[in-house]
């Protein structure tokens, strides 16, 4: 391909010869050539990739498709069902739900539902009615002095700076319209959380952004001004998250502008990572001392933590730890290994951390073992989508749910996958203010309370078709997964029930015996 880019060269250079310089057309065949040559010389010479080097000027073409070809998959190859993370049909459900449109598909089902990970529910022909009022719970333990009367499906997790200042205040509307909840992520408290007068979840990770000393300690008075206005509900402590756990959060330098550096007390311009561990505390005990600070600090508001499920027994560590200092969260939030994220390590993303439909269940179970499920509230987290799956969470485990990238397709998302580059094409994982003024807040914000309307109407209307009154009735035996020897089993017979307080006595159950051996209340 060189020799033909020599030979090309020439043969021009050679035409505007034999034209002759007087000739008024010859030189306009320079026009072409000249950038032409240019480009291939540096192709040659300069360029770093071994495809331009030996292939100069049309080993462009590859890299343009090579650019191209996300979106070519996404609107031309992918099917309804191939679609990464969110198939073409879950986001097209949720834009429907959004837009107030019917959420219904014809023809019959486009699943292979003799697939191994096939998942089906156990109809009734006793269907009930389950009341609207069932749409909500009440969190907060015997140590709380604060309860919140929460919706069963609030927005999860996700920071000003991973989302634009447009996108937050939509949510943030939405959910005041919807009744419901939004999580502000470990980004910190801002203005934009605040604006509409939503429910708040304020998280609090590892870095403390907006209530840290310069240090990154956790500074008491900032925290305490902030945790006691009126919208906020509950406090979160993010011990790790399924996309990238024991990693910490991190917002890429482009994105760290003045205010996201003023609001989270960081440099500007520079990568804001947060440690893997908590400065604070080191051990489960140290862990549950400060969910009662916290509580404390926050005028008895709920506290609670989230985590994604790694070492089993470093889970049951902090159940030793809650026994046997008597300090109990009044919430825990399990994000599954398949939760979103704006920027991971992609070994992170692909590879650590228990989904979660193994993760649930466990903690579940552990708790009851325990003799402590009956006061700590579960909240499921982690590619949730609509009722059946609002259903299926609470059958193995959940009390409530949380959902983050529904959220952001129903203010406009289209999972393009630029969450990390600062230039997302609609405005919503970007700070990038020309691209965020895309989103329309108060369009926006009833679209995200119509998801939400619809998803907990489906939620309620999947509870009856399951022969349940209240969702408090459902149970694994509920749902089915068909497993590789192609045989559906429940999720009673793959994660079988402990009784009550199991784990205190002197006959643990053999599955739990092991790591039950190996937790410390002193360590992790």
């Amino acid at each position: 391909m060189r020799i033909t880019f020599y030979v090309l060269s020439l043969l021009s250079l050679a035409a505007i010869g034999l034209l002759g310089p007087s000739h008024p057309g010859a030189y306009y065949f320079l026009i072409p050539i000249v950038p032409l040559i240019g480009v291939g010389l540096h192709d040659i010479f300069i360029a770093h990739q071994n495809v331009l080097s030996n292939y100069p000027v049309i080993g462009h073409l590859r890299y343009i498709m090579e650019f191209i070809s996300p979106e070519i998959r996404q609107y031309f190859l992918e099917s309804d069902k191939s679609g990464r993370p969110y198939t073409r049909q879950q986001r097209g459900l949720i834009k429907a739900r959004a837009y107030g449109g019917e959420a219904v598909h014809p023809f019959g089902s486009e699943y292979d539902v003799d697939e191994s990970g096939y998942n089906l529910a156990l109809h009734s022909l006793a269907v009930k009615t389950v009341p609207e009022a069932e749409a909500r719970v009440t969190i907060g333990g015997p140590q709380c002095s604060k309860p919140y009367h929460s919706s069963r499906l609030n927005i999860s997790a996700m920071s000003f700076g991973a989302l634009s200042s447009h996108a937050v205040l939509a949510m943030n509307k939405g959910a005041k319209l919807g009744g419901f909840a939004q999580d502000t992520g470990e980004g910190g408290l801002t203005p934009y959380h605040l604006k509409h007068g939503a429910d708040v979840i304020w998280e609090i990770g590892s870095g403390y952004f907006g209530c840290r000393t310069r240090d990154g300690r956790f500074d008491d008075e900032q925290f305490r001004k902030k945790a006691c206005q009126d919208p906020i509900k509950m406090i979160e402590i993010k011990l790790s998250q399924g996309a990238k756990p024991s990693h910490g959060g991190v917002l890429p330098g482009p994105k760290v502008n003045a205010e996201i550096a003023a609001i989270r007390g960081v440099p500007e311009g520079k990568d804001c990572v947060s440690p893997a561990a908590h400065p604070e505390f080191d051990s489960p005990r140290g862990l549950l001392e400060f969910v009662k600070r916290l509580r404390e600090l926050s005028d008895g508001r709920p506290v609670g933590f989230k985590l994604c499920l790694g070492r089993r027994s470093e889970f049951l560590s902090i159940c030793k730890a809650m026994v046997e200092t008597g300090i109990l969260p009044d919430f825990i939030t399990v994000d599954g290994a398949e939760g979103g994220t704006g920027a991971a390590p992609v070994e992170y993303s692909d590879r650590l951390g228990l989904v979660i439909d193994e993760a649930l269940p466990y903690v579940h179970n552990a708790l009851v073992g325990c003799g402590l499920r009956d006061k700590i509230r579960l909240i499921a987290s982690g590619k949730i989508v609509d009722g059946f799956d609002m259903a299926q969470k609470i059958a193995i485990g959940a009390d409530l749910c949380n959902v983050a990238r529904p959220m952001m397709f129903a203010v406009g998302c289209i999972q393009a996958q630029r969450c990390h580059t600062n230039t997302c094409p609609t405005g919503v994982a970007t700070q990038d203010m020309r691209r965020a003024r895309a989103i329309k807040i108060d369009a926006r914000a009833v679209n995200v309370q119509r998801y939400h309307a619809a998803t907990i109407r489906s939620f309620l209307d999947i509870t009856g078709s399951l022969g349940a009154a209240t969702p408090s009735e459902l149970g694994p035996e509920y749902f089915m997964q068909r497993l590789p020897n192609q045989e559906p089993y429940s999720y009673a017979e793959m994660y079988p029930a402990l009784e009550e307080k199991s784990l205190l006595g002197d006959n643990v159950p053999e599955r739990f015996a092991r790591d039950w051996a190996l937790a410390s209340a002193d360590r992790f």
